[in-house]
């Protein structure tokens, strides 16, 4: 499948600095099952065009991800249009090579990010099944692209057979970069329902976030938003309902609600940057985050190249889910995804999969455990599992006084069986340290106060070799 984007403005080049691509270079990005490739057909002042080639590999395409082709064809999971037509591959292909322009980021020539240019897009083959020329022109159109379309005969020997669901698409326009990109991204999947990964919660998040800006106006708004989640219901009136809201919540964009979440969040960051800055500094190799939620300090460690292994567990398999939605897992290069492995386990049982691993993060995990279940919880990581480190953190309950929404004596989650003050938590590591072997050191977590400490308190247990 082939994508090309071309302008003449001038000079034409500015598009490569936008597209941190230069025109010189072939360049090749990893995808889960196959590789895009990026080049320059032309580049000079009056004309520069830049085409996206995906390399879709059919078999490794049904080997990996476990996705079945049409079971009334018996080759059908293998003798499919999917490595010739613009689809969800696409957009994923698009993100990859050139998340930078699609965030509007341009850091030597930063005045194009919002510069308008002339653009020509053409798109190879298109599959439009339901609506075909009708459906194409009512997705483009309103946001002020010319169309230019050619559909396909299903055999030019056959004639007779008659026309196929496929088109070369020609689109041209007045844009800014980021503003093309963001369009194509949305609107080529939401052409073909053929999705080629799980579509779930992340994927309204990505709707939304490349919609910003003109989806929410655009008279086929629903339309686009059903075909986009693949007309599930739950997920489509999530997204509808967000993108009407968004109008109401301009004016109010100061709430006190907001404001808390931004809090919550901050001090969040803050407590899997420092987790993440001990674990780098350790010098580990593999590491196991235990309770991994929906994996955002997942992310973080795979930003890290030091990390050869990474193991996710948790005992709720919704969470699991979740995680491997947020991270992307289908979607990553084979050597990427072998770095990363999700699994289902309770942290009171013992666990071999979590031998022999170098590092072990916990993080906000042991309170929601029934303080007797605590001993269980020692003797699976630190005499069990045994990592060469372990870092722990857990709320500190003398903080909570600072927090004007919590009645005395209130608990900062429902879910929490406990939360212990700095003495009491120090106590509980320097046992847990003595008993197995271990070293630790106390740190805080975000802003201290001079009476109460810190909002978050974290435990560096260091293996006694």
């Amino acid at each position: 499948m082939l994508l090309k984007i071309s302008t003449t403005h001038h000079p034409a080049t500015d598009l490569s600095y936008l597209l941190h691509k230069h025109p010189e270079k072939l360049q090749a990005i990893e995808l889960s099952n196959g590789k895009a490739h990026v080049f320059y057909p032309e580049a000079s002042e009056a004309k520069c065009s830049v085409a996206l080639l995906l390399d879709i590999d059919p078999i490794g395409l049904v080997r990996n991800s476990g996705r079945n082709g049409d079971d009334s064809f018996s080759l059908g999971h293998y003798v499919n249009d999917r490595p010739y037509v613009a689809s969800s591959f696409m957009s994923v292909a698009l993100s990859k090579a050139f998340s930078t322009a699609m965030n509007g980021t341009c850091n030597k020539r930063p005045e194009l990010v919002d510069q308008v240019m002339p653009f020509e897009i053409e798109i190879s083959v298109l599959p439009a099944p339901k609506g075909g020329e009708v459906l194409i022109r009512r997705l483009f159109e309103p946001l002020g692209y010319r169309i230019d379309l050619e559909r396909h005969l299903l055999d030019n020997k056959f004639t007779t057979w008659g026309m196929s669901r496929y088109f070369t698409l020609k689109l041209t326009g007045t844009f800014k970069l980021k503003d093309l990109l963001s369009h194509l991204y949305v609107l080529i999947p939401a052409l073909d329902n053929e999705k080629h990964y799980w579509v779930g919660q992340h994927e309204v998040e990505k709707l939304l976030e490349k919609g910003k800006g003109w989806l929410k106006d655009h008279p086929e708004k629903e339309q686009i938003t059903t075909r986009y989640l693949k007309g599930i219901g739950g997920l489509t009136r999530n997204a509808l309902n967000r993108l009407l809201e968004g109008d109401e919540q301009g004016e109010h964009s100061e709430s006190g609600d907001e404001q808390i979440d931004t809090v919550k969040e901050t001090l969040h960051y803050k407590r899997l940057k420092v987790v993440l800055e001990e674990l780098v500094r350790s010098d580990a190799k593999t590491v196991v985050d235990l309770g991994c939620g929906e994996g955002k300090l997942l992310r973080m460690l795979l930003k890290e190249k030091q990390f050869q292994k990474i193991l996710g567990v948790d005992v709720a398999y919704r969470e699991l889910e979740k995680a491997n939605d947020r991270l992307r897992i289908q979607e990553m290069a084979p050597k990427q995804k072998e770095r990363i492995e999700l699994r289902q386990g309770a942290l009171t049982y013992r666990d071999k999969r979590l031998q022999g691993v170098d590092a072990a993060a916990i993080v906000e995990v042991i309170e929601h455990l029934d303080p007797n279940r605590l001993t269980a919880f020692e003797r699976v990581v630190f005499e069990f599992a045994q990592p060469k480190m372990v870092v722990l953190t857990t709320p500190n309950r003398e903080y909570n006084a600072l927090f004007e929404t919590l009645d005395a004596g209130q608990m900062r989650h429902a879910d929490h069986r406990f939360e212990w003050t700095r003495n009491e938590f120090e106590s509980w590591a320097h046992r847990v340290a003595e008993r197995n072997g271990y070293t630790v050191v106390i740190k805080p977590i975000g802003e201290e106060d001079e009476k109460v400490g810190a909002p978050s308190q974290m435990a560096v247990f260091q293996l006694i070799v």
